[in-house]
């Protein structure tokens, strides 16, 4: 499916947790009468779980489903339906270490969800969720530190839904999750990178996109010697040109095909 999320809250929120986000949780609900017998009513999303896992079902009987495992179908609505759907009725403590390939007829995250509820994401500093209140060996607690070492320094900016500031190494990026199709992201931000208008506050580079579910993903490479929370201001003002231009119906002129010419060459598919 082009855009496996659409139709669920938040969309945006959902392909962030499953492409850009270290460490993050989220709540969802099952659709009346779509719960499989015995299971909770509500299941927690989280980016990841221990060595991939797609779903753990915990001692206490919460149901959590991790969305950055491997995909089988190509669908991944559907894949994550079973593992919600597997991890349900697994045994107390027990995870879902692999998904068998999903077939065509069975339901998506659509279909089993109640998609008025809302679909609010929590960062996480590291993986301590993993193990919730859960007692650690020597060995659990060497791998937890390990991952926590490993997890990117991610902060959600409040001036637009899934946009986020983070540090890899030395540098710093602000990576948005545009919730228009491609094809309208794209030329939006080709005509503002035509204008000259593509910067991010005073100096933000514009460096590229990811592509992941049908959605557009805008990197900025920004001042690293600058706070999450200073972007806020820029990405309010970006977030204002992004949406004009995203409404635009006026066809691209030659400078803003070139332009989005660029910026495809510079898009990267993730999954």
């Amino acid at each position: 499916m082009a855009r496996p999320f659409e139709g669920l809250p938040n969309e945006t929120d959902w392909v962030a947790m499953r492409e850009i986000v270290p460490a993050a949780t989220a709540t969802v609900r099952f659709a009346a009468g779509k719960a499989p017998e015995g299971a909770p009513d509500e299941v927690t999303i989280a980016t990841v779980l221990p060595l991939a896992w797609p779903g753990l079902h915990r001692e206490g009987g919460e149901v959590v489903v991790g969305i950055q495992s491997g995909t089988g179908s190509g669908d991944t609505s559907r894949d994550i339906a079973q593992a919600i759907a597997l991890a349900a009725v697994a045994e107390a403590g027990s995870p879902v270490a692999t998904l068998p390939v999903s077939m065509a007829d069975t339901p998506r995250l659509q279909d089993i969800l109640d998609t008025d509820a809302p679909f609010e994401m929590q960062l996480h500093e590291g993986f301590d969720f993993w193990v919730a209140d859960a007692d650690l060996d020597a060995d659990g607690k060497e791998s937890l530190e390990r991952a926590n070492e490993s997890a990117i320094p991610t902060v959600k900016l409040d001036a637009a839904p899934s946009a986020f500031w983070c540090r890899i190494g030395e540098r710093t990026y602000v990576r948005w999750v545009l919730p228009f199709a491609e094809d309208d992201a794209t030329n939006a931000l080709a005509r503002l990178h035509a204008a000259g208008d593509s910067h991010l506050g005073e100096n933000g580079r514009l460096l590229g996109c990811f592509r992941s579910s049908g959605l557009l993903i805008p990197v900025w490479e920004v001042d690293p010697a600058s706070a999450a929370a200073d972007f806020e201001d820029a990405v309010a003002t970006m977030k204002t040109k992004i949406d004009a231009a995203a409404a635009s119906t006026e066809p691209l002129t030659a400078a803003e095909r070139g332009a989005r010419a660029g910026l495809t060459n510079r898009q990267v598919t993730l999954r």
